[in-house]
Order: C-alpha cells, then structure tokens, then sequence
C-alpha cells in the first residue's frame, strides 16, 4: 500500500499513468481470441488543435473502449489525422510567406515536399493533445489520411467508382473560394448576417410594349441574365410568359419564363435568372431547358469579370473585382434610367433599399463565396444513398438518438451529386489523364493509364486533388488493413461497433461512410452511429472566436484536471441535447474526484486495503449486506445505461452511489465498527468496504482513468493494472432485502432528525433523549441495533418511559413516531414566531411569482432567461414555504 499525499493534485498522476499505460501497451494488449471491439475516431485536422466539440467526441468514445476493454474485449480505437487539404496548404503557404516566397514561386513538387517537411516537424500537435485528455488510442497503429496504405485505398476507390459509372466528371454550380482559387464543400462555408442592398430594376420588354421589375442584393451578375422567372399561375404575367425582354447594359434578349421558383407574393413577383451564379437559378435554368454547358459565366477564378460566351459585356467592364463592377453598375444603371429607386418612410429616395442579408463566406480565406460554374468530379450520391437508406431502416445500423432517423432519410432521399474534386496542390490527386482531344483516361498508376490511352497519346494528369471528405468517407475500413486485406471482416474489425459523431457531420462524413462501406464491404461501417449535440456557451450561444465565447479544453485540464473536465462532458450528454458549458461543474466534479480521493484516504488509515476478490466477501452484518446490494444495484444501472449508450446515466448513477451511499453513508455508519466495536465486524467491514472501493474505481475508470488508477495501486498490490481489470458482475444473489430496508430506515431516520434539528436552529453539539410511539416489533429491534449510529450521527439518545412535559419535536417513519422534547433547548414560542414570520414571507413571494406567470404580457414580452428563473424562483418558494410549514408542525 502507497500512502497517499493529503490533497489530490491531477497534475502530479496525470503524465505518469498515461506514459506508463502507453509504454506498456495497454490501449492494445494482448488478448487472443477474445472478441473484437472497434471503434474509429473522427481524425482532427493534422493542422488542429483541441477544442472543446474534441474535447466531448472524444471523452465519449475513451469511455466506450476504456469499458470494452475492461469487459475483456480485444478493444481497439483506430487513431490518425486528416491531411486537411485547404487548411493545410494555408498553413504552410503562410509560413512561406514570411519568407518572401509564394506557392507558385517553388511549384507543385516542391512545394507538396514543403508541406511533408511542415508535417513532420509541426503537425499532428493534437495527438499529443488528445493524451492530455486520457484517449486510450491505438497509437502504435496511427493512420494518415496521405499515408501510403490509405493513398493506394483511396485511389482504387476513385478508380473504381468510375469504372462503375458511379463518378463523373460535369459542369455544374460549386462554392468558389476566390482568395484560394477553389471548391469548397458546404461545411467550409460560414453564413453571416450583413448590411446589404436591394436593388430593384427595370427591364423592358423587347417589344417596347413595356417593362417588368426584378430586385437583387447582386446587380453585377444581370451581365450573365439568362432568363426572367414567374409563376406560372400570377395573373399578373401570364400573357408575357415566352415573350423577351432586353437586359440593360448587354442588351442580351432572354426569355421570361414560367416557374414556380417565383414567388407572387415577394416583391414584383418576377426573378432574373442566373444560372451560371446562384444556386436556385441553376435548376431553374435546367428546368427551362438551359444546359450547363451552354450558361453564361461572367467571373474568373479570382471572381472579376471576364467576358461570357456571348461577348457581350462591355469592355470597360472587363477585368473588375466583383464588388468595383457592381458599384459601376449600378451607377450606369442609374444612369440610363434602368435602376428603380427606394423611397423611404420619410419620402427620401435611395439608390436601394437596405436589407440584412445572409452571405456566404469561406470559413477559412474569410472572403464572400461565389456560386460558380465549373467542371468538377462528381460521385453518383443518389445511387450509392440507395443501399445506406435501407440499411438505417431495416436497423442494421441504428442511429442514436433515434430521432435523427428523420433527418438523415430526409438528406439522403434528396441527395445531390457530390462535388468531390479540390483545386489545390496538397491532397490525393486526382487519377485522371487528359489526351488532347479531350478524352480522359482514369486509371491508378500513369502507366496504366497510357495502356488504356495507346502508344504515343499524349497525356496530361489532371492537376486537382480529392475533397478530404472523400477520403475520410473510407476511414472504417481503408484503416484496417484494405484493400490488401481481402477479408470482408478484416479480421473482425468490419463492421465497426460504434461511431461517435456531432450531428453537424452527419451528411458529411457518416452518411458519406455509410455510401462507401456498403459499397465496397458490402455491409454496414457501424452497427451503431451515436450523434452528441454541440457545446454552448453558457447562455446557449453557439461558440465562435468572432463572439469571444470559446473555451480551451486544456486550460480547464490545467485548472480541474482531466478527470473533471471527462466527467462533466459524461455527466452533461444527454441524448438529443446541447451542452451547456459550465465551468462551475467541471470544479464540482473536481470536488467530486477529491471526495474519492479523502475516502480512500480513510479507508488506508482504517485498515481497509484493495480486495482479494472478485465476489463480495460474506457480510454477516446489515450495514455490509446492504452496502453490497446498493454496489450491485449501481453496477446494474450503468450497465443498463451503456446499453442504451446514455452516458448520463450511467455517469450520475456512479456520482450519486459514490457520493451519497458510499461517502456519506457507509463510511459513516461503519466509524463505530471499525473503532473497536467487536473484531469480528471489523474485519469484516474491512473486507467489504475493500470490496465496494475496488468496484468503485472500475466502474469510474472509463470517465475518470487517471484518478482511478492511481488509487487502485495505492489501496494494495495488484496483480494488474486498472485500466485491463474486469468489469463488476451485478450478482443479484448478492441482494438482501431486509438488510437494505433497515439500513434505508436508518438513513431516513438520522436524515429527518438532522433536517428537523437545523430548521428548529437546535444547537449543533445539543444532544437530544429520542422517544418512539407505536412502534412495530420490527422498528422497536432497529432502534436497539442501531442506537450507537443513531448517537454518532444523529447526536440523540434513546430513552425509554414517559416523554417530559412541555414542547417536542415529532418526526414519524414508517409506522412509528420519534418525539424529541425540547424543553430549555430551543425558545419554543420565539421558535414558532420565527417559523410563522418565515412562512408569511415565502407565501408572499411565492404569491407575487405566480402572478407574475399568470401574467401573459410577462411570458410572452420577457426574456426566456428572465421567465424560466421566474418559474424555478415560483417553484423554490413554494418548496421553502413547504418545508417551514412541515417544521412548525413538528412542534405539536
């Protein structure tokens, strides 16, 4: 046994137990034949560092493998990093920068070296993050997305899905990021509200017969106008449905078109139509019978206007920024009597009317991002969600919380064709030769390539890369070993348990994993996908650096340490709900760490030491049949809770047994034992509670690993480490009725008489004589087995005969009623006096709260913070006014 320090210091055990559980290969150790777990992990960003979303993803998945392995499982969690295309090409661009040099000056070659040379030497700083925050990884098996296995996966599956007819290449409508010069999935996108524009303007009618009015927030793009939309059943247009009207400034002729895209009810009724740059317009555009190939495109790469297909854009206008050639524009609009002024409130006119509008920005360059029209590699979403759709519903795999099921069919049954070609230089690229009159060759290696182009054909390789999403959609299985590995199982490993997802990637990487894993293992990727909600700030505000509302996981580890923060983040999941972060309770749960810590303390200097078994020892008296049958009760309930994956449950389940039954009530009830009271129960309780600290620290260690361990070697030698121990088995044969319902008498005792002395402001050191009315057989042979624990705890005596005249407390049980005169204790008049006053007052309050809530001009008018600490303040009141009432009545 190691004696341990007087105060629990998380930063002194931390290091040491991870270091000494990684060097030991114990996040893997060996167990032939046992049955194989798996779980993979969201791989961070190379360039990534721990925020608080990793900080929770991440504390759910250690708990389910540090339990799978505790359950003597062949736990494994496949561990590794993203290459993180755009964000890494930023990174290292960046650092040249300060240089002096630029991508283009190195070209590709070198620079792709460059980026290597960056990630050996500064990448992957969240694999060391993710130890601080106890992840029992498989990090002698780390995977990278660039790896040279996973490469050789990830091109086969390019290969392939082409050859299938299930990837294409076509022109359509991407997020055009113009400060890096590529597509980017909606997921890099970042919607802002901002003070914008509404333009209205005039477009007349080729006839001269007349004109219709449009309004945009993006006047520069009418230099690309195809068509004017509207519904076809306004009465207002109708007749000029197949008519024309000649665009200001290109006098370009484009039809006006019936569609439902318009909307009677908004402004003119009537829409311009861009389908080369804006995402609605696009497949009303396809809808009209426009091609994409034949759209008019009037941006370049870096968004300035370059001349459509037509040529009819004014020279002057070539070559401006997008946003310099609206305010030329709009100022030639107005001009030539083409722009509709607003006219405010006050009579005043404006060149436009304001409005707030929601625009798209690169979540990265920070620029607005352009709807653009350009040929990209598309994957044949719609086929491939097919079979993913079918296995959700037949239950093969079973999304939790259940009601996600919705959203997923929803998303998946509209699904588009998916983008997944990158203008980058880092990234896997793409396995595509060009010859010179077009054709293209898709193939894994060049040479391959060649054969399948001919001798003498020559060919150029595509220079885009691959989306990441692309790549980690394979991550079940391109991890464990395939394609080399031909097992349809991979040795177990497929299909995965569980996945652990934010529910804000579930279109993008689950259901992506699920397309590919059906498609090429023919089965499921996980038999289970666990969606968690997002950690807010405390007020509920979604967390953003912009808002200054963001927390550093490893500053609260700095301040609480890590079993605090895993606790909290265990303890706050619950399913179908955010989190609200609260670093109050990451210090209560640090408070909670120390309790263990201070028990285990009294437990060294009472004699108790680490159990010799796995059984509960015999227990003769109530105290230790009862303390065994509420550990089995608690092993019972988080096993329940880990079935239905509701780590809540199964954390508070522990906090209260270890808290409140063990903590406050065993160790207490069991001071007199072990101070001498008879040998025989000494040993005995030393045996159990042994036994019951052991179950203890194996049921925390999946939230709170390093504390727990610590204190397992520190109760006595062990033959194993924690973190490879067995998982308690709930014994039901363990229970003993009656031993339980005399302990929870007594609790219920000693809980009454130590309210009632506090709200009548007894003396704490006054020792009470207890007398007991009708009382049962049963009750009257309690009172005598327990009157030591009653004296210590509850600091009152047992006395027989008649009760003395005068005022008493009356507390009933069951059955029975203990009376407690208080006769020269208490001032009993001044007592009921101040209890009355008391009463008085809460009522009051309580009274003025329920008019406040019965007031509807409140509820609906005030702030929702402001009405639920209304209520909650309504519902204490009216418990305060309760509980002072139940005293004045135990006056008599």
């Amino acid at each position: 046994m190691t004696e341990l320090a007087k105060t629990f210091d998380p930063a002194a055990i931390e290091t040491r137990w991870y270091a000494h559980w990684e060097e030991q290969g114990l996040f893997r150790p060996e167990r032939p034949g046992a049955e194989p777990w798996t779980i993979v992990n969201p791989p961070p960003n190379v360039t990534g560092s721990l925020h608080i979303g990793h900080a929770l993803d991440n504390t759910l998945q250690d708990i389910l493998v540090r339990h799978a392995r505790l359950q003597g499982k062949d736990a494994r969690w496949v561990v590794g990093t993203d290459h993180a295309g755009i964000a890494t090409q930023m990174v290292v661009e960046r650092n040249l920068a300060k240089e002096g040099v630029k991508r283009t000056d190195l070209g590709r070659e070198a620079f792709v070296d460059k980026v290597w040379e960056w990630k050996a030497e500064s990448g992957g700083a969240i694999t060391g993050q993710l130890r601080r925050l106890g992840c029992s990884m498989d990090w002698a098996n780390e995977r990278f997305t660039m790896d040279e296995g996973f490469s050789k996966a990830v091109l086969k599956v390019f290969v392939q899905l082409h050859r299938d007819g299930l990837l294409y290449r076509d022109k359509r409508l991407v997020n055009w990021d113009p400060h890096f010069g590529t597509a980017i999935s909606d997921l890099e996108v970042e919607t802002r509200e901002v003070q914008g524009s509404f333009w209205h303007l005039r477009y007349p009618l080729a006839d001269g017969s007349g004109e219709i009015r449009v309004a945009t927030t993006r006047p520069e793009t009418l230099l690309a106008d195809m068509a004017v939309a509207v519904h076809p059943e306004d009465p207002r247009y109708t007749a000029l449905i197949g008519k024309q009207v000649r665009l200001p400034i290109t006098g370009r002729l484009v039809p006006i078109v019936g569609d439902e895209h318009a909307d009677p009810a908004l402004g003119s009724g009537a829409v311009k139509i861009t389908p080369g740059h804006d995402f609605n317009d696009f497949e009303v555009g396809r809808r009209a019978g426009i091609e994409a190939r034949d759209m008019l495109n009037m941006l370049d790469a870096k968004a300035q206007v370059t001349q459509t297909a037509d040529g009819l854009i004014p020279a002057e206008l070539l070559g401006l920024d997008r946003f310099e050639a609206r305010k030329a524009i709009v100022a030639r609009l107005k001009e030539e009597g083409f722009l509709v002024p607003h006219v405010d409130k006050d009579g005043n006119e404006h060149d436009a009317e304001p409005r707030t509008i929601q625009t798209p920005y690169g979540d990265r360059s920070g620029v607005v991002i352009e709807p653009w029209l350009t040929d990209q590699w598309y994957v044949d979403a719609k086929t491939l969600a097919q079979p993913a759709i079918e296995a959700v519903r037949s239950g093969k795999t079973q999304i939790v919380p259940k009601s996600w099921e919705k959203t997923y069919f929803n998303w998946m049954e509209n699904i588009q064709p998916w983008c997944v070609s990158r203008q980058l230089w880092w990234g896997h690229r793409i396995p595509a030769w060009f010859a010179e009159d077009g054709r293209v060759f898709v193939a894994e290696t060049e040479e391959e390539a060649q054969a399948e182009a001919g001798e003498g054909v020559a060919l150029t390789r595509d220079p885009d890369v691959l989306d990441t999403w692309f790549s980690s959609a394979l991550w079940p299985f391109a991890t464990l070993g395939w394609p080399e590995n031909t097992d349809p199982t991979l040795g177990g490993r497929y299909s995965n348990d569980v996945l652990i997802s934010g529910f804000d990637i579930l279109f993008f990487w689950d259901a992506r994993m699920m397309m590919q894993g059906l498609h090429f293992m023919g089965d499921v990727p996980f038999r289970k996908l666990y969606l968690h909600g997002l950690v807010r700030a405390a007020d509920g505000a979604k967390m953003s650096k912009s808002k200054g509302n963001t927390v550093d996981p490893l500053g609260l580890i700095d301040r609480y340490g890590a079993d605090a923060l895993r606790f909290f983040m265990a303890a706050m999941e619950s399913q179908g709900r955010d989190i609200k972060m609260d670093e109050k309770r990451v210090e209560g749960y640090r408070n909670f760490a120390t309790k263990l810590w201070n028990a285990s303390r009294f437990a060294q200097a009472n004699g108790i030491t680490a159990s010799t078994t796995l059984e509960p020892p015999a227990a003769t008296l109530a105290v230790n049949k009862w303390i065994v049958a509420e550990t089995v009760a608690c092993v019972q309930a988080v096993d329940l809770a880990f079935a239905d994956l509701r780590f809540d449950g199964a954390a508070n389940a522990i906090y209260q047994f270890v808290w409140s039954r063990f903590c406050d009530w065993y160790l207490e009830l069991i001071k007199p034992v072990l101070q001498g009271e008879g040998a025989e129960g000494a040993d005995e309780t030393r045996a159990v509670a042994g036994w019951v600290l052991d179950q203890i620290l194996v049921m925390l260690h999946p939230f709170m690993p390093f504390i727990t361990e610590e204190l397992w070697h520190a109760m006595g030698t062990r033959s194993n480490d924690l973190i490879v121990a067995r998982w308690p088995i709930a014994d039901a044969r363990a229970l003993d009725p009656a031993a339980s319902q005399e302990i929870d008498w007594v609790i219920r005792l000693v809980s009454e008489v130590r309210a009632a002395r506090t709200e009548l402001n007894v003396p704490p050191g006054a020792r009470l004589p207890i007398h007991v009315r009708d009382a049962s057989p049963l009750t009257a042979e309690r009172v005598a087995a327990q009157g030591s624990v009653l004296a210590r705890l509850a600091r009152v005596d047992v006395a027989t005969g008649e009760v003395p005249a005068g005022g008493a407390l009356q507390i009933v049980v069951d059955e029975a009623t203990f009376v407690l005169p208080l006769e020269g204790v208490v001032d009993l008049e001044a007592e009921r006096a101040r209890l009355t006053k008391a009463i008085a007052a809460a009522q009051k309050e309580r009274d003025s709260l329920a008019a406040r809530l019965d007031n509807p001009s409140f509820v609906g008018r005030a702030k929702p913070e402001a009405v639920e600490k209304a209520r909650a303040d309504h519902a204490d009141k009216q418990a305060e006014a309760t509980r002072l009432q139940a005293a004045l009545g135990r006056l008599g």
